[in-house]
């Protein structure tokens, strides 16, 4: 088992989570749901929401940028560029996630157990803030180190203060990477549109998140990605604890790497429920992937349960309120079944 998988195998994300975002634009409202649908190890894991519906600086380039120490950025046309002092953007930013974290303080008075919150990882960072030139970060190797050294430390900093008002949590830090296989292939574009940033040595790739991940010193670090094509076993050797990911783009070329990820403790956090709205089929029928893919690993039921928690396909932004608050605790419901009938 690898050595981070090991230092947190005592940490219990409990059997379902949600992704991060969440529809509409009231903290209060969002985080009361979370909280009340996930209530701890037994229910599952509650997070701190993100609403991108409110604008720029709460989408999720702009809220990860506002946590940025010594680097800031603001919106143009294009999307989201790098200056050289904090303007009205970062200011937004900041307010918005000030806003979030009062709310998931109120709502979590007394509260022990797992908590994750969300920010974008370096490479989907750097493959879409801008530099001054208007390119993205990715072209130039500078930009992405520095880039990622104000990223970890705007993450230090995010960690400590989660932890200062919600003391009795454990927290486990996700880091959003939808565009790291883009960034590995070579198909993040450039700001013309007509070519395509070159791709980045995966040795790199693997050293940075190795960097960043290791800011939460011995917590849990999940890697989100709902792309196709998750590099589960480079996310392995940079230290996740966790792989979140749309079970639905799965492919039996993947078997091997789920496999190997599993027997080295890395815990799956399986998007198996839709993310917009749409007709909810009954819990058992929403794991049955799950457990399919089980059998064909040929791994034990009885570790099914402890290493797969039950997610959404990806955030639910794009959802009604009425349909996330129904998904969140199907998930719950689903993890129930997965638990009490693995086979």
């Amino acid at each position: 088992m690898s050595s981070k998988a090991n230092e947190n195998s005592g940490f219990r994300f409990g059997p379902a989570t949600g992704v991060g975002s969440m529809p509409g634009g009231d903290a209060r409202e969002a985080a009361k749901t979370v909280t009340g649908t996930f209530e701890g190890p037994e229910s599952g894991m509650p997070y701190l929401p993100e609403l991108p519906a409110r604008g720029p600086g709460a989408d999720m380039i702009g809220r990860t940028a506002g946590m940025l120490v010594e680097l800031y950025a603001r919106v143009e046309p294009s999307g989201w560029r790098l200056g050289d002092r904090p303007g009205r953007d970062t200011k937004r930013a900041r307010s918005w996630l000030g806003e979030d974290l009062d709310a998931l303080e109120e709502f979590t008075q007394g509260y022990e157990g797992p908590l994750k919150v969300q920010a974008v990882g370096p490479w989907t960072l750097a493959a879409a803030l801008e530099l001054r030139n208007g390119e993205a970060a990715l072209s130039d190797p500078g930009a992405c180190r520095d880039l990622a050294a104000s990223l970890a430390e705007g993450l230090r900093l995010h960690l400590a203060e989660v932890r200062r008002r919600v003391p009795g949590a454990q927290v486990a830090l996700q880091l959003d990477e939808p565009s790291l296989t883009a960034v590995l292939r070579g198909q993040v574009r450039t700001a013309s549109g007509y070519r395509t940033h070159r791709a980045v040595d995966r040795q790199i790739v693997e050293a940075t998140l190795r960097d960043v991940v290791g800011v939460h010193d011995g917590g849990p670090v999940v890697v989100h990605s709902c792309a196709p094509d998750v590099p589960f076993a480079l996310l392995r050797r940079a230290g996740a604890t966790a792989i979140s990911f749309d079970f639905s783009l799965l492919t039996e070329r993947d078997d091997e790497v789920i496999g190997e990820a599993v027997e080295s403790g890395t815990r799956l956090l399986a998007g198996v429920v839709p993310g917009t709205d749409g007709r909810l089929s009954d819990p058992a029928g929403s794991v049955m992937g799950v457990r399919t893919l089980w059998r064909r690993l040929g791994l034990h039921p009885g570790l099914l349960a402890d290493a797969v928690a039950v997610t959404p396909s990806c955030g639910l932004a794009g959802a009604s309120p009425e349909y996330a608050r129904q998904a969140l605790a199907h998930c719950v419901r689903a993890a129930r079944s997965l638990a009490d009938n693995p086979e």
